[in-house]
């Protein structure tokens, strides 16, 4: 990318793009839904279905207290690792894919640490009878022990296995188990574009190296 000040700006208008989206959305589900309760938005295979984990992608949990605090600095860590990786890119002038992957990748990991950090302290607690709310006295739970909101979920297939197969015969699939939010999705497709362009972002274009080989 020839001018930095355009890919800071692409950067800064991805980042911010898929905060304002991921975090409003969290924000509406956190404070209008019972934990568990869910809205069909595309008859039965999409749902918003209000679920909250302690920090890993795509509902999965990890690890207690203890861990919760150990993923929460390792994201804090990994954050800071990207954002400085992507400010070098942005010096470099780099590509703009390359700065989109990262832009990605960095603006999803910020958008769940927010929740882990700071949604124990800003919000009473989500249950299957009480609607969460704002607080600024009573939060939930202490810095770094939020819980990230999930809420998007893609039941596509719904059935049973073949009673003939072993082991799993008779008993439910689901695809797509998992359920999510837009920072996830922001992760995902950073990645994703990464292995597919790798070579593209990454292959060596020196010409002796090539002739090296």
């Amino acid at each position: 990318m020839k001018s930095k000040k355009k890919a800071a700006l692409l950067s800064i208008g991805i980042i911010v793009f898929v905060l304002v989206i991921d975090q409003t959305l969290k924000i509406w589900i956190k404070t209008h839904l019972f934990l568990g309760e869910e809205i069909p938005v595309i008859d039965n295979w999409f749902l918003l279905h209000f679920v909250e984990n302690e920090g890993m992608a795509f509902g999965f949990s990890f690890g207690g207290d203890s861990g919760k605090i150990i993923l929460s600095l390792l994201r804090l860590v990994a954050v800071t690792a990207i954002g400085y990786y992507l400010y070098i890119l942005i010096e470099k002038r780099s590509e703009p894919l390359k700065i989109v992957v990262f832009s990605l990748i960095l603006a999803g990991a910020l958008g769940n640490i927010i929740d882990s950090c700071f949604y124990g302290l800003v919000f009473t607690e989500s249950t299957y009878y009480q609607i969460s709310s704002f607080t600024l006295n009573h939060g939930y739970a202490p810095f770094l022990h939020g819980k990230v909101v999930d809420m998007l979920y893609f039941p596509l297939i719904d059935t049973h296995w073949p009673e003939w197969m072993p082991f799993i015969g008779g008993k439910e699939f689901q695809f797509f188990r998992p359920v999510f939010n837009i920072a996830d999705s922001s992760i995902t497709i950073g990645v994703l574009l990464l292995l597919i362009f790798y070579k593209k972002l990454f292959g060596t274009s020196n010409p002796k190296a090539i002739s090296n080989k």
